[in-house]
């Protein structure tokens, strides 16, 4: 029989295995469920970090692959299943800005390809334009908490176990955070 037959040998089966702790529900959850149930929100989460989509793929893709070779180490009583695999894509998207910044930096970031026509959405560009400079004004900690909460949708107890802080501390980072957009969005609109 040829030997690397016998590599790819059971892949399905370890994909449909249930992950070590339960769902609310009392039922265990395959590997392949929680990849589906969270996978917009990890790319979501990345990409907010990374500003490059492109990346963010490649990134996202890793920190599954990640998950995967450690599903066995996942404990319920250190966090929620989201907390872990958000707690890996964070570690991920950090070592791919430390790659970054040992590498040169572009004179001018590409555009959105895939953003409509200025003319077509004139409103909308405004308002895209407004955020994204609000956000540029924040600091890479506030920016990482605003894509934890609106773009991952995790809530401050899971935020929390991703950043290591209290959930109290996260609520009023993310108080502060949201006043000083608000402020930044309004003094420029």
């Amino acid at each position: 029989m040829d030997p690397r037959l016998d590599r790819s040998k059971g892949v399905n089966e370890a994909i449909a295995e249930p992950m070590p702790a339960l769902t609310q529900a009392g039922k265990a959850e395959t590997f392949e469920a929680l990849y589906r149930r969270t996978l917009p929100r990890v790319y979501a989460y990345v990409a907010a970090l990374l500003h490059d989509r492109a990346t963010a793929e490649d990134v996202t893709a890793l920190t599954y692959e990640r998950a995967y070779r450690k599903r066995r180490g996942f404990s319920a009583l250190r966090g929620t299943r989201e907390a872990w695999i958000f707690g890996i894509a964070r570690n991920a998207a950090l070592d791919e800005l430390r790659r970054r910044k040992r590498q040169a930096k572009l004179e001018v970031e590409p555009g959105d390809l895939a953003a409509p026509a200025i003319d077509d959405l004139a409103d909308l560009t405004v308002k895209r334009e407004t955020v994204r400079a609000a956000l540029a004004t924040l600091d890479a900690r506030e920016r990482e908490l605003v894509a934890l909460k609106f773009m991952a949708g995790l809530s401050n107890s899971e935020i929390a176990r991703v950043i290591g802080v209290s959930e109290s501390n996260v609520g009023t980072r993310l108080h502060r955070t949201v006043n000083k957009l608000r402020e930044a969005c309004d003094g420029r609109a």
